[in-house]
């Protein structure tokens, strides 16, 4: 039997250096899909950093969005292929989505980026 899945988000894996934004804006892979823009660069662990800009709303709005693309990582966090540092950038147009929204744009991100693990196929 496999233990249950720990959907934990961590301080371990938040990016929070201005360093490692600014190198994964330059040097990074870059996915827009949506109502967010994947920004990413292969590493030794599976790393989150989040984005949001003024542009997007006010200081209410900008929480959620971030509430929202913390949550949509933790819960797919193990369909990410290989270890990565991943930032994600909150656009404007997330002001006035919903969860399942913003999990079908990120999930979209990641396959498009090939990041995601295959589905897998039904017997």
């Amino acid at each position: 039997m496999n233990p249950p899945l720990r959907l934990q988000f961590s301080s371990r894996r938040r990016i929070s250096r201005s360093s490692d934004f600014t190198r994964l804006k330059e040097e990074g892979r870059r996915e827009i899909c949506g109502t967010l823009i994947l920004n990413w660069l292969p590493s030794k662990e599976l790393r989150l950093g989040v984005v949001t800009s003024r542009k997007v709303g006010s200081a209410v709005i900008r929480s959620r969005a971030r509430r929202l693309l913390r949550e949509v990582f933790r819960q797919h966090q193990y369909e990410v292929t290989e270890p990565v540092s991943m930032v994600l950038v909150a656009r404007k147009s997330i002001a006035e989505m919903n969860l399942e929204t913003v999990r079908r744009d990120y999930l979209r991100a990641l396959s498009r980026a090939k990041l995601r693990k295959p589905l897998p196929s039904a017997p």
